[in-house]
């Protein structure tokens, strides 16, 4: 048997959706699914972010639009599965990846910011692996689900309790929900990056901090957003990655294999 890898990673034809595709990495995931061939619809709060996450994957010739909603509301991901299914048919490929962070002491947390955090970390992926994996299910042609975690969900990292909780939730939820959707050929699986800079965790990186990050990193400094690229292909592709499901997938400069 021969391989070739433009074929093995190519998405052409496939539909992808990117929750939080406005975002620092999410763009990466957006660009990455729509250079290998995929058509790209960007979901996110803000109409403005949406508009130049949509404008920058034209630019590239990508077939690619955007739906602006709150992705921790039913009806609002109902809405983006439904504009997807009237525009291209159905999604194949659905990444996951809002985010939001908080470094408020654990005693100081209040319930409107726990549950903030919980809705737009844990609540939305939920929303929309339910709406539209069920879309997915009842159009019989598979599909890839890939949920983005972080290397703070186990063990937690100081500072950052709910987002740590949020994110442990994640992973327990792609999981579980890989073994309910396996027999229907939909693949559901988590990205778990270690540090890189994006917008949920500049606010809360020190100099300190970021000091201390790299130290207790092997490779000795943050990851470039880039290189979550190829990972995130090669778990939309049912050609490269077509048995891996409820996998946790650590792109962490070896972060989480350090000790002493």
């Amino acid at each position: 048997m021969t391989y070739n890898p433009a074929e093995m990673f190519s998405l052409k034809g496939k539909s992808a959706v990117v929750i939080g595709g406005s975002g620092v990495l999410g763009g990466v995931f957006a660009h990455a699914l729509a250079g290998s061939g995929a058509n790209v619809a960007i979901v996110g709060r803000t109409p403005e972010k949406v508009d130049q996450a949509v404008a920058g994957l034209r630019e590239e010739g990508a077939e690619a639009f955007g739906i602006t909603v709150d992705a921790s509301s039913r009806s609002g991901i109902e809405e983006a599965s439904a504009t997807v299914a009237d525009r291209w048919g159905g999604t194949d490929i659905l990444v996951n990846a809002p985010g939001i962070n908080s470094s408020t002491p654990f005693f100081d947390i209040d319930d409107d910011e726990w549950d903030r955090i919980m809705d737009v970390n844990l609540k939305s992926m939920f929303l929309a692996i339910q709406i539209f994996g069920a879309h997915m299910k009842e159009r019989g042609r598979g599909g890839s689900i890939i949920n983005v975690s972080s290397i703070s969900s186990g063990p937690p990292l100081s500072r950052v309790f709910t987002y740590s909780v949020s994110k442990a939730g994640v992973n327990n939820l792609t999981q579980w929900v890989a073994r309910e959707l396996a027999p229907d050929r939909i693949r559901v699986n988590a990205l778990i990056p270690g540090f890189f800079p994006a917008e949920q965790n500049r606010k809360i990186l020190s100099e300190e901090r970021v000091n201390s990050i790299i130290g207790h990193t092997p490779m000795g400094r943050l990851g470039e957003p880039d290189e979550l690229a190829g990972t995130i292909v090669w778990l939309a592709s049912e050609k490269a990655s077509g048995f891996v499901t409820g996998a946790l997938i650590k792109v962490d400069g070896g972060f989480s294999a350090m000790t002493i």
